[in-house]
C-alpha cells in the first residue's frame, strides 16, 4: 500500500485547509485511517482517525470541533478538513492506515507527510 498525502501549505490563523490522502495498492476501506502530526522538536502525535464501517471517529482533544475526518471510497482517498487553524497546528501531517487506534504503533503504512504552517 502506498499513501500520498497532500494539501498542506501556509495559512493565516483562523483559516482552513483540507488535506488529502490517496491510497494505491489496496482499498482504504480494508483498514482504518489515521492522521498524525509532528511539530518541530516534538514527538509525533495523534490527530484523528476513522473507520469506514460504522463511521467511527476519534479526535485529539486539541482538534475536536475544528478538524473533521472523512473518506471517499470511489476515490480511495481520505481527507482531513482543518478549520479555525491556530499557530499551534503548525506541523508536518501524516496519514496512515492500519488499526483503528490513537497509537501510531497500530498503523502499518504511512504517507510521506505534508507541511502545514499557520501564521499568527
Amino acid at each position: 500500500v502506498q499513501l500520498q498525502a497532500s494539501g498542506g501549505g501556509l495559512v493565516q490563523a483562523g483559516g482552513s485547509l483540507r488535506l488529502s490522502c490517496v491510497a494505491s495498492g489496496r482499498s482504504l476501506r480494508t483498514a482504518a485511517v489515521g492522521w498524525f502530526r509532528q511539530a518541530p522538536g516534538k514527538e509525533r502525535e495523534f490527530v484523528a482517525a476513522f473507520r469506514w464501517g460504522g463511521h467511527r471517529k476519534y479526535y485529539a482533544d486539541s482538534v475536536k470541533g475544528r478538524f473533521t475526518v472523512s473518506g471517499d471510497n470511489a476515490k480511495n482517498t481520505a481527507y482531513l478538513q482543518m478549520d479555525s487553524l491556530e499557530p499551534e497546528d503548525t506541523a508536518v501531517y501524516y496519514c496512515a492506515t492500519g488499526g483503528f487506534s490513537m497509537s501510531s504503533m497500530a498503523y502499518n503504512y504511512w504517507g510521506q507527510g505534508t507541511l502545514v504552517t499557520v501564521s499568527s
